[in-house]
């Protein structure tokens, strides 16, 4: 069932849990997410990042379609977003090709630029019914180098002037997360999602969920997450399932591939929606 980020954002806030977010730039995670998340009978947000193009992987105009088809004939709730969307027009393709919610990425603008393009995104996305998500503060580096370097936190009163001049319907938070592998143990700063949350009264959103230790992700969410996305351990977990393998056939190598992704997103998805 398809559904926009809003719609499931607010099942995520009724039951106080968060909603995975999994990116899924090829079949066999894109099958293994939507398996996991009717396996367990949970809400789910896909999602296709613009970077994923630049990483020599489906473009959107090739992988939204599928998307869209299996999020229409799940059994459960699934929002298709279009993720770090940095280009408008880019989004803008997106939401004609039947994204229900769209993220704004203008993180590493001024607050001036990323205040009036997200306005921007959010009139675009008005027209075709669909949510938006944005951020402010940064995630820093991919490597993970800028792990508890606080000064590019979001900031409280920063969120507040955000999203009151925006109209955003979700906001990703910088509080101690990186993209991709962790170099080093995550330090996570409960204290300011939970004064943001109270703050904006909007759904949360952590980016760089990957490697969070599973205690801290039941904190986060305490504190007001309710979207976590979530790729690159889920991805790593179907590249070990046939490293080291030998295949006569090629789809056996998939399916191996996608059963490990299915695993790996099952269990997020159980700690997310506190499913012990």
């Amino acid at each position: 069932m398809l559904v926009t980020l809003k719609e499931i954002l607010a099942i995520a806030e009724e039951k106080k849990i968060a909603i995975g977010a999994f990116n899924t730039p090829n079949m066999p995670t894109l099958l293994g997410v939507i398996r996991a998340a009717e396996e367990l009978k949970l809400p789910v947000i896909i999602m296709h990042a613009q970077v994923h193009e630049e990483m020599g992987l489906c473009k959107m105009e090739q992988i939204t379609p599928v998307m869209k088809w299996f999020a229409e004939r799940a059994s459960v709730p699934v929002s298709l977003h279009l993720d770090h969307g940095t280009d408008i027009d880019y989004i803008g393709r997106g939401l004609e090709l039947g994204f229900t919610s769209v993220m704004y990425d203008g993180s590493v603008l001024g607050e001036e630029s990323n205040t009036e393009n997200t306005k921007r995104v959010v009139a675009m996305a008005k027209k075709y019914g669909a949510s938006v998500e944005a951020e402010i503060g940064s995630m820093g580096a991919r490597d993970g180098s800028d792990i508890g370097n606080s000064d590019i936190y979001t900031k409280p009163a920063d969120a507040v002037k955000f999203v009151n001049e925006t109209g955003i319907d979700a906001l990703a938070c910088a509080f101690g997360t990186v993209h991709g592998f962790y170099k080093a143990e995550p330090k996570l700063d409960f204290d300011r999602v939970k004064e943001i949350k109270r703050l904006i009264g909007l759904p949360i959103v952590m980016h760089g969920g990957s490697g969070v230790s599973d205690p801290d992700y039941k904190k986060v969410i305490a504190c007001g997450v309710r979207k976590i996305n979530y790729y690159t351990y889920m991805a790593n977990a179907g590249g070990k399932a046939i490293s080291n393998k030998e295949y006569k056939l090629f789809h056996e190598a998939l399916a191996d591939a996608e059963n490990a992704i299915c695993e790996n997103v099952k269990h997020a998805m159980s700690v997310f929606a506190g499913i012990d």
